[in-house]
């Protein structure tokens, strides 16, 4: 199990990181900035920089909204299709029920009123056995939403092009924009039904089609690679939406990109979108976790993660649409990545320092079409608190998983972590971690100062006051590897991580060598979309047993 054992000390106050270069994090005193031997070798990728335009106030996510417009009163079964669409069957009847005395017949709204009243004893009974179900839709959001403050933070989602050199993220004020190396046109994406925006995901094997989980809908913009508008017309987005699935705050594309899957804390069904003919269906619905938080496609297709806001996950094999399930007693799923070959999840629970792990073997003969997980899942690190001397003080680092990120090539993983009053003035802290996934996963010890600690390779710094929000790796970087983070002052800076990658070693030489670093849809695996079945192996904090089936 790694530890925080010894490891480089932290950058000194007032340094950022720029890249690492022979297992060794370097830094400077700011991005534009770096140190004369490398600039001619830096890489060319799309750059954001804080600005005023970034720290605009929110667009309104609330239906009542509209209340700032000049009032229009609408036909009431226009008004309910739209109450359909925002809030379901109790905003369709809160709307009949409310309608004018001309409107509707009164034996109509007094049946809405008495319907009303039972739905709403409905949901607070539900909502006290899911006390999240009780939250405002804002917060609902801030509270499972992949960044460290979604409610005040001037960036909310990051998504890089699966491809490319490009990536969207989306701001304070529910627009998106979309930054490409390979040209100087910076498309704003803005729809009257984008709000709250917290999910962005890249359709794989597409060089313009984005999805944007939305408060009431996904929105899938297709843009044009040549056109030159930085305006796309609302024409070119296709909107996605179903009853009781809002918000949306997370999307996964099936990496052959035929399918798109969307999740809401507030719906326990996951739903399966045929894109191209913008039908739908919903994964069975289980018993336990009242919705789901996170959806995490392994990069092979063969698994899906469903978190929820339960202490329990899930894990979908997608030939035949099984599952398994592995409670975790203490607090839900936080967050979690796959490896590169899709056979290892490492997950965090909310609450604890600790990184787990489960295995995935492949599956054969009559194991086919099983998840067939490793039943107990094990601790690979603990990153609590530890004391380290700074120079002339003592700092604490470590603390509470918030986010973890793997590179494709499997040899470096980023870990966010929640810092208390006493560690990093209460910021979060970006730790950076060697690996090796095969043929047994490892931290991989700093042979320089300790073989039997597994170290870190260093702590990832932002400019003075700003801490990290999200964290990404680039999916196709091959001179080692690329993890941008999203700072709370509105930069999304860029850190390269020059090694000999295993995966491709034409790039090895240079890297190891000299004193200065070198410079549409798609078919999906056979079998039946859904199966009636869904064993599983015993949970993974449990004794041995086989649980019945859900």
């Amino acid at each position: 199990m790694g530890t925080l054992g010894p490891f480089p000390p932290p950058p000194p106050r007032g340094q950022v990181t720029l890249y690492e270069h022979n297992n060794e994090l370097v830094t400077g005193r700011d991005y534009e900035s770096p140190p004369p031997h490398f600039r001619g070798q830096w890489i060319n990728l799309p750059v954001v920089s804080p600005g005023k335009e970034l720290s605009r106030g929110p667009g309104r996510t609330e239906p009542g909204a509209r209340a700032a417009f000049i009032h229009h009163r609408e036909g009431v079964w226009k008004r309910c299709v739209c109450a359909w669409r925002d809030a379901g069957l109790s905003g369709v009847l809160s709307e009949i029920a409310e309608s004018e005395e001309e409107e509707v017949f009164d034996w109509v709204r007094t049946a809405s009123s008495w319907a009303l009243t039972l739905c709403q004893w409905a949901l607070s009974l539900h909502g006290s056995l899911f006390p999240h179900l009780s939250l405002r839709s804002e917060d609902l959001i801030a509270e499972f939403a992949r960044v460290t403050d979604w409610s005040g933070g001037p960036i909310r989602a990051f998504a890089w092009h699966p491809h490319t050199n490009k990536f969207a993220i989306a701001l304070l004020d529910d627009s998106v924009r979309v930054y490409n190396s390979n040209s100087p046109t910076i498309p704003h994406l803005k729809h009257r039904l984008q709000r709250a925006v917290s999910a962005l995901a890249w359709k794989p094997l597409s060089a313009s089609v984005l999805a944007v989980g939305c408060h009431s809908c996904i929105l899938l913009w297709t843009l044009d690679p040549g056109a030159l508008a930085t305006r796309p017309s609302s024409g070119c987005a296709q909107v996605l939406s179903h009853p009781g699935h809002s918000p949306v705050t997370s999307l996964a594309w099936a990496p052959s990109g035929g399918r798109l899957l969307s999740a809401s804390p507030a719906d326990a069904a996951v739903l399966v979108w045929d894109v191209a003919t913008e039908s739908r269906l919903a994964l069975p619905r289980v018993r336990g976790g009242g919705g789901v938080t996170q959806l995490l496609w392994s990069p092979d297709g063969s698994k899906v993660l469903a978190a929820t806001p339960a202490p329990v996950f899930r894990v979908w094999d997608t030939t035949m649409w099984t599952y398994e399930r592995w409670p975790t007693l203490t607090g839900r799923c936080q967050t979690a990545c796959w490896s590169p070959d899709g056979r290892r999840l490492l997950f965090a629970v909310l609450g604890e320092p600790l990184l787990y792990s489960l295995t995935f073997p492949e599956p054969t003969g009559e194991a086919r079409g099983q998840v067939g997980g490793s039943e107990t899942a094990t601790i690979v690190a603990d990153l609590s608190e530890t004391a380290v001397w700074t120079g002339a003080r003592e700092e604490r680092l470590g603390g509470e998983v918030l986010s973890v990120v793997w590179d494709p090539s499997g040899e470096r993983l980023a870990v966010l972590v929640k810092g208390t009053p006493a560690v990093q003035d209460g910021r979060p802290l970006i730790l950076l971690f060697r690996t090796r996934n095969t043929p047994v996963f490892e931290l991989l010890p700093d042979l320089d100062r300790s073989p039997r600690f597994p170290g870190l390779s260093g702590f990832i710094q932002g400019e003075e006051g700003a801490w990290p929000q999200i964290i990404a790796f680039h999916p196709a970087f091959r001179k080692g590897a690329l993890l941008s983070v999203c700072w709370s002052s509105g930069r999304v800076a860029h850190v390269p991580l020059y090694f000999v990658n295993a995966q491709f070693p034409r790039f090895s030489p240079a890297l190891v060598r000299t004193q200065e670093p070198p410079a549409g849809g798609g078919s999906t695996p056979a079998g039946p979309l859904f199966s009636e079945t869904a064993p599983g192996p015993a949970p993974w904090a449990l004794p041995t047993q086989t649980p019945a089936p859900e």
